[in-house]
């Protein structure tokens, strides 16, 4: 019987040491090494770049609504199904918000994401934001144009997915225009 104890306490050790250790800190300095950005949480000067982060038009774009409630005490939108009265209310407000912002609804800027709070909104929903953002800030139209074709990600490998772009990059880029 000691002999038992004794290989499971070996066993339970050197998998500890490969499992517990090694592994961990190979994968670490791997990741450090190769994909330091990524691996730090690819933060900002104002965040993580691929969650999203409350941003208030018309000043800045705006992304997608957070599908979480502030004080968390109520059910969160994500939780509520698609005939929901609360999450039809919802919408209906942000629609109403954005128009009197004057900015065109699109079904990005009025609908949550599937798995939470999205930094990426489709370039026609950034573009439509363009006049908006352009009047409160005094700009021209075609320089925010501009600065959202550039802040346009392509499909990966030009066929997986859906052109994005990540409205935490594109407004640090807007805050640093002037």
């Amino acid at each position: 019987m000691i002999r038992h104890l004794r290989r499971a306490v070996l066993i339970s050790i050197v998998f500890f040491a490969v499992c517990g250790l090694a592994y961990p800190w190979a994968v670490t300095g791997i990741s450090q090494a190769f994909l330091p950005y990524q691996a730090n949480g690819s933060l900002t000067a104002h965040g993580s770049a691929p969650v999203g982060q409350p941003w208030k038009g018309p000043l800045w774009f705006q992304g997608r609504p957070d599908p979480y409630t502030p004080d968390a005490t109520g059910p969160s939108v994500a939780d509520l199904g698609p005939r929901s009265k609360v999450l039809l209310h919802d919408v209906k407000a942000r629609i109403a918000q954005l128009r009197a912002e004057g900015i065109t609804p699109t079904s990005d800027l009025v609908t949550y994401s599937f798995y939470g709070s999205s930094a990426n909104i489709t370039p026609h929903s950034a573009y439509v934001q363009v006049d908006a953002v352009a009047r409160a800030r005094h700009l021209s139209p075609a320089t925010l144009r501009r600065l959202v074709a550039s802040h346009v990600t392509p499909a990966q490998f030009g066929f997986l997915g859906s052109p994005y772009v990540n409205v935490l990059k594109l407004n640090e880029a807007l805050a640093r225009l002037r």
